[in-house]
């Protein structure tokens, strides 16, 4: 896998601080049930790396001394962590919201038909990736049968409540591209999804996020080998705006690698780029949740070429568009 990194270390991105942390988002492990060419973490089914308990114990004391309010679990597939059951609901106990970023397909794998009744039984924010409304387009970009898998697996959370009004179990679902281009408007895009879904399967969800593909690990690496890479990020630089930099996921959040290290986005992680990584205070070790526990959180945030795909266009954040 060809590494994209040199060519997006030295960057003009503008300078960013961070806020007031509202989010704790911890990456569970790369492990997967699928291999997917836009997946920013590399993540597949002979993936090792997996969050243990001690760390877990350890992003709820941070979470607790920062006031975090929320918790958003990430993988590769978070439920396939053996420990998620129970992390989710010391979370909850301890009044946190938990969003989990659900493969839906993964409801489908032998062992793992408990994901729905647990997630509704414990008021778990889904957000389930479904990158279009077209079998082809989804197929293409995950392998023949996922969309069917994901299909079936919707209707069974709406089943359980998920994505219906009245019932405070929310489903948002994730779309992102499937070519070197950016996401179409997210309004316009989740009329179609509504429509469409409705139309032929039944399915109702609550909202519909639109993210940009990052030019970083394995879809970075596909980029490269395609000679798309330079026309993606002259893309992505052209369409830059400021006004989406107020809204950017990393002035709200921490994000914390299988190991505990922290970051300031799921996306750095990725980079090996530190929480802070110029701010020195850490010195020049990596920084952990360990540095975090007496409250204190670096400002100023780490950033490089990537960076331009969550101010691109529309912006793109783990919540969806900014504008």
């Amino acid at each position: 896998m060809r590494d994209p990194w040199p060519l997006l270390r030295d960057s003009d991105f503008p300078t960013l601080r961070r806020g007031r942390v509202e989010t704790l988002q911890l990456n569970l492990g790369y492990l997967c049930n699928l291999s997917c060419i836009h997946c920013h973490v590399a993540a597949g089914p002979r993936r090792t790396e997996l969050m243990d308990t001690d760390t877990m114990t350890l992003a709820l004391e941070v979470a607790a001394k920062l006031g975090v309010r929320t918790l958003d679990l990430t993988g590769g597939t978070p439920e396939m962590n053996p420990l998620f059951r129970d992390l989710v609901a010391r979370a909850r106990a301890a009044g946190l919201h938990v969003m989990d970023r659900l493969n839906p397909t993964i409801m489908e794998e032998p062992g793992y038909d408990w994901v729905g009744g647990f997630l509704a039984e414990h008021r778990v924010e889904a957000v389930a990736s479904l990158p279009c409304y077209s079998q082809g387009n989804v197929d293409e970009q995950r392998g023949d049968g996922v969309f069917e898998a994901s299909i079936r697996a919707l209707q069974s959370l709406n089943a359980l409540g998920y994505g219906r009004p009245g019932s405070g179990l929310v489903l948002n679902l994730v779309y992102n591209p499937n070519g070197a281009f950016l996401p179409p408007d997210q309004v316009a895009l989740r009329d179609d999804y509504t429509r469409l879904l409705g139309d032929n399967f039944g399915i109702v969800f609550n909202d519909l996020f639109a993210l940009a593909n990052m030019p970083i690990q394995r879809y970075g690496s596909w980029l490269l080998s395609k000679g798309h890479f330079d026309g993606y990020m002259a893309t992505l630089r052209g369409a830059h705006r400021d006004d989406n930099l107020p809204g950017v996921m990393c002035r709200s959040m921490v994000s914390v690698d299988y190991q505990g290290y922290v970051y300031d986005c799921d996306f750095n992680q990725m980079l090996h780029l530190p929480l802070g990584a110029d701010d020195r205070q850490f010195g020049d070790g990596r920084p952990h949740l360990r540095d975090l526990l007496g409250g204190e959180v670096p400002r100023k945030i780490a950033t490089a070429g990537h960076c331009y795909g969550c101010t691109a266009g529309q912006g793109s954040s783990c919540g969806g568009a900014l504008n």
